[in-house]
């Protein structure tokens, strides 16, 4: 037989199909993917480990990352597809983004992206962390985000909030309240950048968070007890520029197991609630109130005699700490007690006749337009005002303590100034209090909201200067004016005003 025949070889085998994630563009996009998810797993590390909850902590956490990290996915299947669409359109053609790891020159590519790919993950969880705590501070929020808003930041640095960020108050935690306050930031940025803005800034906040979700998580109820002691140092507009001063006990909460809360923070309490309806964009005119017990249920109406019907729904408002605190960072201090002030300080010397008064006068005087212009005006005012020899060595002191403080206490480009933001914490230069405790406001039975005399909210203990400040009563003393007695149908503010010039 003859010899049969050599077995054919088997076929090549067919080439194993290479993946179409195989290709520099779904590598790239592995890159951000891993960047992304090493600074999510970094900074869910700190938001769980963190002891105080950072407001832009978990924005960072739960949405930048991820937008990272779906958007280097999104990128890798993105070059899936355009590598596929390719392969598809040109079956005999090399690949066009294919990774080869035969080619020197692909080799050498890779370990760059390697490299590369290193130091992007590590400088993106720097980034993110350093960003987060960057755009969370006072100077991004002060100078860079809100410049427009100058007058405020000054007003901040010298608040008694000062060490409190910006972020605290305005933003809080959640993503709720970061998502709008954003959406209101561009809409600021736009006003800014167009030069629209108000000017001034308009107050109060409409839609600032409510005084639970930020004032309170430091200020809590429970700690309001007891008398607060205050010390009002005063200087009047007589030619010694004499010290007056009074102390007092502020009567902040009179709780007494078994009686009904009392003192200045009952209008904030748990068994009642307080609502008002404004007629005006500050909150300065009030012709209706509401006080509703919480525990019952029932409700007590007081209105002005010239209120007639009811109030908008929409427009009623339950206080809480804003309505009294509505300055709490950015207090704009009269001219009256900005150099009083000084005058207490030492900064003003009291030497100088009448002080007190020029003072004020060259600080508001009409002729100042324009921030640039004001030292030189204010100097040329008081040189005025002191021109004999005995006077010329404390001059320059004065002249700079004033030129310091209006750069920091009014704006005039700005229009801001304590003129138009009303501080509602007291009652001196704006009706504060007396917006409900005027004696105007009853109920159906004829009962008065009563003016708070003297003794209602606070207890004098010894006023006027030296000796007299030595020795406190503590069964409080009647206040006594300075100059003599007055009417006792007059408010503080009827003749109070902070210094403006009529």
């Amino acid at each position: 037989m003859p010899d049969a025949a050599p077995p054919s070889p088997p076929p090549p085998a067919a080439p194993r199909a290479r993946s179409h994630f195989n290709n520099w563009i779904s590598a790239i996009g592995g890159v951000i993917a891993l960047g992304a998810l090493f600074s999510f797993a970094l900074l869910a590390w700190m938001d769980f480990t963190q002891g105080e909850k950072n407001p832009y902590l978990g924005i960072f956490t739960y949405l930048v990352a991820p937008a990272f990290l779906a958007l280097g996915l999104g990128l890798a299947l993105f070059g899936a597809w355009a590598q596929r669409r390719w392969a598809l359109r040109h079956a005999h053609a090399p690949d066009r983004w294919r990774l080869d790891f035969t080619s020197r020159a692909q080799r050498r590519g890779l370990a760059a992206l390697a490299a590369g790919a290193l130091g992007f993950v590590i400088l993106s969880a720097f980034g993110s962390y350093q960003t987060f705590h960057y755009a969370e501070s006072n100077a991004f929020c002060g100078q860079v985000c809100h410049e427009a808003m100058h007058p405020e930041w000054v007003a901040y640095q010298r608040g008694a909030h000062a060490r409190v960020a910006c972020v605290e108050c305005h933003v809080g935690a959640g993503a709720e309240w970061f998502i709008k306050a954003k959406l209101n930031g561009a809409h600021q940025l736009l006003t800014y950048t167009l030069d629209t803005y108000e000017r001034p800034i308009a107050t109060p906040v409409r839609n600032l968070r409510p005084a639970q979700d930020t004032c309170e998580q430091c200020h809590w109820p429970e700690k309001f007890s007891g008398n607060v002691e205050r010390v009002f140092n005063h200087y009047l507009s007589d030619r010694r520029n004499s010290a007056y001063t009074a102390r007092f006990l502020m009567h902040v909460n009179t709780n007494v197991p078994g009686h009904p809360p009392g003192g200045i923070h009952w209008h904030v309490s748990r068994d009642e609630r307080v609502e008002y309806y404004a007629t005006d964009d500050q909150r300065q005119t009030i012709p209706w109130m509401r006080v509703v017990n919480r525990r019952d249920g029932t409700t007590r109406e007081f209105r002005t005699p010239e209120f007639k019907g009811e109030p908008p729904a929409e427009r009623i408002r339950v206080m809480d700490c804003i309505d009294c605190h509505n300055r709490p960072a950015h207090a704009f201090p009269t001219a009256n007690d900005a150099v009083e002030a000084a005058l207490h300080a030492g900064t003003l010397p009291r030497e100088l006749p009448h002080l007190k008064r020029v003072a004020v006068q060259a600080m508001t005087q009409p002729a100042i337009t324009r921030d640039a212009e004001a030292p030189q005006r204010i100097a040329d005012f008081l040189r005025a005002k002191y021109a004999d020899d005995s006077q010329r060595a404390a001059l320059p002191g004065a002249i700079a303590a004033v030129q310091e403080i209006h750069a920091r206490t009014m704006f005039v480009e700005r229009k801001a100034d304590w003129r138009v933001y009303p501080d509602n914490l007291g009652h001196k230069d704006w009706p504060g209090c007396f917006r409900c405790h005027d004696d105007q406001h009853q109920d159906a039975q004829g009962r008065k909201v009563r003016a708070s005399d003297c003794n209602s909210c606070h207890t004098l203990l010894a006023q006027g200067s030296g000796a007299q400040l030595e020795v406190l009563n503590a069964m409080g003393l009647e206040f006594k004016h300075p100059g003599g007695d007055l009417d006792p149908a007059l408010s503080c503010v009827d003749c109070h005003n902070g210094g403006v010039q009529k």
